[in-house]
């Protein structure tokens, strides 16, 4: 099965840009149903962003419509998150998730996890 690895968190001030990396490997994402997710402090983990596994649809949290985008590089088996005009809310741990269904947008529907990586908006 396929083994994520995220990257590219930081800290950022309001309106500024990240993007996140998640490194697959064992198999290609493409595989998968692909998704974005994120914790903050005290808070359930809540979904961002989903890609179905063909690629061919994405979903985008209301919160985060307009402003940050999913992709992905097949010959880098990497998924990416560009996140524009961040805002102190968006700060939480981002975490990249694989589904074995077509497309999910519940945390339940995924079951390959990365270990997460820390965004810090400051205001």
């Amino acid at each position: 099965q396929v083994q994520l690895v995220e990257s590219g968190g930081g800290l950022v001030q309001t309106g500024g840009s990240l993007r996140l990396s998640c490194a697959a490997s064992g198999r290609t994402f493409r595989s998968y149903a692909m998704g974005w997710f994120r914790q903050a402090p005290g808070k359930e983990r809540e979904f961002v962003v989903a890609i179905s596994r063909n690629g061919g649809s994405t979903y985008y949290a209301d919160s985060v419509k307009g402003r940050f985008t999913i992709s992905g590089d097949n010959a880098e088996n990497t998924l990416y998150l560009q996140m524009n005009s961040l805002k102190p809310e968006d700060t939480a741990v981002y975490y990249c998730a694989a589904s074995t269904r077509l497309i999910a947008r519940e945390p339940y529907e995924y079951t390959i996890w990365g270990q997460g990586t820390q965004v810090t908006v400051s205001s």
